[in-house]
């Protein structure tokens, strides 16, 4: 590793009305490592990242980066330093070769347009495992291909110092190995990286060392050897927090020979895809796993009435008649008590314009209604305070817009949201996308209850170790239908990722992610 400080910040802080941000904060990376930066959302890790990039100006403190202040993008640029932000940054309507290289050139330009083609379809290659046509229209494309057009413009900078501000985040198991083998390949020429995650498997696979904010304070640096998710957990989260969860995953009843709750038959979400059938038990937790466009999405979405798959029929028991009703549209599903959190809370969660009173509440004004349809208001603030207590939301004012929140927090408001309207089943697309460990343990502890209470879950995740030691079943989706369904022992990091690549057996695959990179 080099010995060369990169990136120092000394005594930072930063504040954005009331709310401190930043209190004090130190901070220092070198050339030729991988860096984490680890908190609880809301804890300042977006903003330190954002102070680095010169988008944010700090109140008090120093900064420098290879020596040098970065007062804005243009001087990070020009120093050297280059950031992925979480949120996927294309042109649509421009080609995928010309967001690659926008803003590079000055008056003058240093490559031909024929090299930049070549070096542009060599790294897309690498990074997306495939060829990508460099003409094609970028807004033509799925989201996990313009996530890699936003790492590959960054690393074409050939970056001194680079920083993923949960860029990995919409990544699928496979995808994020392909990018930490360039990431590796980075740390080998002498470049910083600077990684801000929640995925703690990342952090101890990837990182030399790892950095913990809590509050906004620098409370201390681990290095590789120490980055485990005792330590994580134990520095991250305040001492009053502090809990052993692992009792309490192994004492909750399991469910799976319950009364079934919701079951689809005959179903084929993709269509070319096997048929299958799958059910719900009533006060169970079911894990959905798949590498990314393996149909898993598709089927929750059929489950949530959002779209019509293409053979096959979904049921729900009917919490007045006890019978089984088929449903068939959004309307269907809040009939029937189904609630879907998703985890792109831009696109299909919040409303960014609207308080996060307004974003928690609107799913229950029906229910608040009095005579001559007049919202009762006590109800709705009974009902605000409840959600936020139960989840831990930070908050300043109820009236405050949504997006005055971390990413976290305006995770923890949609699925408050799904909580305040009292469903029989919540189906759960990768809702811990960009969420902190202490949330993930608060969001499974308040499934876990709900499960108890008779409640039934579905949870999508792109992220295998959040389904060991939280579902009763896990099925693994490959080829566009369910594939495999694993129970008790099987829910295990070997045999699920031996699934998710279409192996029937973990027996049969050596589990080497190395080797599958």
């Amino acid at each position: 590793m080099g010995s060369e400080i990169t990136v120092r910040m000394v005594d930072v802080a930063k504040a954005f009305g009331e709310t401190r941000a930043l209190k004090q904060c130190d901070f220092e990376a070198r050339a030729g490592e991988v860096h984490a930066i680890v908190g609880e959302n809301g804890s300042g890790k977006s903003t330190m990242a954002k102070i680095m990039s010169g988008v944010l100006h700090p109140d008090a403190g120093k900064v420098t980066i290879l020596g040098e202040k970065v007062a804005s993008p243009v001087d990070a640029k020009r120093v050297g330093l280059t950031t992925i932000f979480q949120e996927v940054l294309v042109a649509d309507e421009a080609s995928v070769f010309e967001n690659l290289y926008v803003g590079r050139d000055g008056v003058f330009r240093s490559q031909s347009t024929g090299d930049r083609r070549t070096e542009a379809a060599e790294i897309l290659a690498r990074l997306v495992g495939k060829s990508v046509d460099l003409d094609q229209l970028a807004g033509s494309l799925p989201l996990s291909i313009k996530q890699w057009i936003v790492i590959a413009r960054a690393i074409l900078r050939r970056p001194q110092v680079l920083i993923l501000d949960e860029s990995s985040a919409a990544l699928d198991l496979d995808s994020t190995l392909r990018l930490h083998a360039e990431i590796d390949r980075l740390r080998a020429e002498g470049a910083t990286i600077l990684i801000v995650t929640h995925r703690i498997a990342e952090l101890v696979r990837i990182a030399d060392r790892a950095t913990i904010l809590r509050d906004g304070i620098t409370v201390g640096t681990l290095g590789k050897d120490e980055i485990t998710e005792e330590n994580l957990l134990s520095m991250m989260t305040p001492a009053d927090r502090r809990a052993s969860d692992a009792t309490e995953y192994a004492s909750r009843k399991k469910a799976l020979s319950a009364p079934l709750i919701l079951t689809a038959t005959g179903l084929a979400a993709h269509r070319s895809a096997r048929l299958f059938d799958f059910d719900l038990p009533k006060g169970s937790i079911v894990g959905v796993a798949g590498l990314d466009g393996q149909g898993q999405d598709a089927f929750i979405r059929v489950l949530a009435g959002i779209i019509q798959p293409f053979g096959g029929e979904v049921k729900v028991r009917s919490v007045d008649t006890d019978k089984m009703i088929g449903l068939q549209s959004l309307d269907d599903a809040a009939k029937l008590g189904v609630s879907y959190v998703s985890g792109d809370r831009k696109r299909e969660g919040i409303f960014p314009q609207q308080s996060i009173f307004e974003n928690l509440a609107i799913g229950v004004y029906r229910k608040t209604l009095g005579p001559l349809g007049v919202i009762r208001k006590p109800t709705l603030k009974s009902m605000f305070k409840r959600e936020v207590d139960r989840l831990r939301i930070k908050i300043g004012s109820p009236s405050n817009r949504i997006t005055s929140l971390s990413g976290g927090n305006q995770q923890k408001v949609l699925i408050g949201r799904a909580f305040a309207n009292d469903p029989q089943v919540i189906l759960l697309n990768d809702p811990a996308r960009g969420v902190d460990l202490g949330t993930k343990r608060d969001l499974y502890r308040e499934l876990r209850l709900f499960a108890e209470k008779g409640g039934s879950v579905i949870y999508v995740s792109s992220e295998i170790e959040e389904f060991i030691g939280f579902a009763d079943r896990v099925d693994v989706f490959f080829g566009g239908t369910l594939f495999r369904s694993l129970t008790g022992e099987e829910i295990a990091e070997a045999p699920i990722l031996a699934a998710m690549f279409g192996k029937a057996r973990d027996a049969s695959v050596d589990f080497d992610l190395e080797r599958t990179a």
